[in-house]
């Protein structure tokens, strides 16, 4: 079963999600610190993890921002604050979802498992392009014969548009190909990730805009734009 990695300096908090993940069926460590779970994260790789923002170490957002150095594991942070910049900043940064405090500790463990259902290989899908070449298993896609360092956000956006060629998608819609919940007020981050995206299309080809803004709608791949 997965295993679920929890970062809460609370220990009433850390005790209801360990007894509510558990009745789910996962696996489950708590540590205190961030450091640690930077640590814990290195030596015995977890599943996701639920950060606490306000640690008493260093900060849940930096911590996020470290453990993306070395690894795309789904983080689900919590936080007493519900400001929308702090969502934003979140997503921004890696993270798969934003719960406030107080919350329901089934609301969390359902979150749980519908971010590990979301982020499961899919199967390759012919995307009609010798351009790029989707491996979801390496979770890896390349263009024009060069591998693209993708973060896992940028990689399933990506996949994403490559599998419907010239359909307009929506923010809302792309977020939830990344697995984030729609009224999470993430929406704007999204036009982050694709101009990290463009970026990386352009240091292998720099004349080339694959990926098309449509205003007031969204983004699609336009393969004549290869």
């Amino acid at each position: 079963m997965p295993h679920i990695l929890i970062v809460e300096d609370e220990a009433a908090i850390a005790d209801t999600l360990i007894f509510a993940l558990q009745g789910e069926g996962f696996t489950t460590t708590w540590l205190s610190l961030g450091a640690a779970a930077l640590e814990h994260q290195r030596q015995t790789p977890a599943d996701l993890i639920i950060l606490d923002i306000g640690l008493p170490d260093i900060s849940g957002f930096e911590t996020c921002k470290q453990l993306r150095r070395f690894t795309e594991v789904p983080v689900l942070f919590l936080s007493a604050r519900d400001a929308e910049i702090d969502r934003v900043v979140g997503l921004e940064i890696g993270a798969d979802d934003y719960v406030v405090k107080p919350f329901s500790p089934r609301e969390v463990a359902a979150r749980v498992k519908a971010i590990l259902k979301r982020i499961a290989p899919r199967p390759s899908v012919d995307t009609g392009s010798t351009l790029f070449r989707i491996d979801p298993e390496r979770v890896q896609i390349s263009y024009r014969g060069q591998p693209l360092s993708l973060t896992r956000h940028e990689f399933r956006l990506l996949q994403c548009l490559l599998e419907q060629p010239e359909r307009v998608f929506s923010r809302e819609q792309l977020l939830d190909a990344l697995g984030v919940a729609a009224d999470a007020g993430y929406e704007r981050s999204i036009d982050s990730h694709i101009k990290s995206v463009r970026a990386k299309l352009r240091l292998v080809r720099a004349d080339a805009e694959p990926i098309q803004t449509h205003r007031g709608l969204g983004y699609s791949y336009s393969p004549g734009h290869s």
